[in-house]
């Protein structure tokens, strides 16, 4: 079987590959053989940390189901092993960004000049509001 080639898969047990058959266009191949995979994977059987795990399903979205696994669906080529390749590296770049924590960010607050910038051009535009009214007779 031919994995993932980078980064993180998960362990043999975690996940579960299930081939059904295509819809749409195709003709016989379509209706004969069962080329899109269904890649399930387990997170709770992968063993990640608590706050990847929170990410990962945060990340996975409409993939996460009702039992919390995560069902990856390849169907775009035409064969079993590509449909299996591109499945296994979409849930492996999907855990990569799981497992890379976000960046802290430093907060910062604006120089004294932006201010004043930001200020003038408020009064500017107040001004400019301010003579549009109707005058008071």
């Amino acid at each position: 079987m031919a994995e993932a080639k980078r980064g993180f898969f998960p362990p043999p047990g975690s996940f579960e590959e299930k081939f059904i058959r295509a819809g749409g266009h195709g003709g016989q191949n379509v209706n004969k053989v069962a080329t899109v995979v269904q890649l399930r994977f387990s997170p709770g059987l992968a063993g990640l940390a608590g706050a990847a795990l929170e990410r990962l399903q945060a990340l996975a979205g409409a993939k996460l189901t009702a039992d919390g696994d995560i069902l990856i669906i390849a169907g775009e080529h035409r064969t079993q092993e590509q449909n299996r390749r591109a499945a296994r590296t979409r849930l492996s770049e999907l855990l990569e960004r799981a497992l890379r924590p976000p960046k802290h960010r430093k907060p910062t607050k604006p120089s004294y000049g932006a201010r004043q910038r930001r200020l003038e051009s408020k009064k500017r535009r107040s001004d400019i509001k301010r003579n549009r009214r109707a005058a008071d007779y």
